[in-house]
């Protein structure tokens, strides 16, 4: 995801990207703090048992954002303030590289605590995998030349989106599709929305 932000022409910066409301550069200044949420919680540790894993850290809303949280608000200012897209690239190279160098040193049996909940390291960075894979498909949403995440990705993601659905999602969906439909990124089809059987009444799965 990090190449490929890098990668994308200046003039892509202001195309839509996958989550409603935000431009490609308000989603790579997201994820530029969601780089920084990873670092600050590798180095906050915690001396209590996990409340939470990958799964039950997430929670999920009734409802998609509407933009009038304070801190989804203040995105599109902040990704406005860089300006030029190359800063935005160097920031998001630079911290998103360090936090992929910490995750890759950590010890995935410690525990750490962040939003009021404990997880071992391995938790917390598979519940990222499943945020940034996510992501990595919001920034391709309307850019078909770029690439999306990688095989690997989707198929860890879509088997914790199933551990917080409670249930598979069809054979017949392809990992891509079980995390756009899953997430309420895409509408299912009739088709799609036959197959999902009982579990049509739990998606989209807005996840927060």
């Amino acid at each position: 995801m990090l190449a490929a932000v890098a990668e994308l022409p200046d003039d892509d910066f202001e195309q839509p990207s996958g989550c409603v409301g935000w431009l490609v550069r308000d989603l790579a200044c997201h994820l530029v703090i969601d780089a920084q949420d990873v670092l600050i919680t590798l180095v906050t540790p915690a001396g209590t048992e996990p409340t939470a894993d990958a799964v039950t850290y997430w929670d999920v809303a009734d409802e998609p954002p509407t933009g009038d949280d304070p801190l989804d608000a203040l995105i599109p200012r902040l990704a406005a303030a860089y300006g030029e897209p190359r800063w935005l690239k160097f920031h998001l190279d630079d911290v998103g590289s360090a936090a992929g160098r910490a995750a890759a040193l950590a010890d995935r049996s410690a525990r750490v605590s962040t939003q009021d909940k404990v997880l071992t390291v391995g938790d917390y960075l598979s519940a990222y995998v499943l945020e940034w894979t996510l992501h990595h498909l919001d920034l391709v949403a309307y850019l078909p030349a770029v690439g999306g995440p990688s095989p690997e990705a989707l198929a860890a993601a879509r088997t914790l989106l199933e551990g917080i659905a409670g249930a598979p999602f069809p054979a017949s969906f392809s990992d891509t599709d079980a995390l756009l439909v899953g997430t309420g990124r895409r509408a299912a089809s009739g088709a799609e929305k036959d197959a999902l059987g009982d579990l049509a009444a739990k998606v989209p799965l807005i996840l927060g």
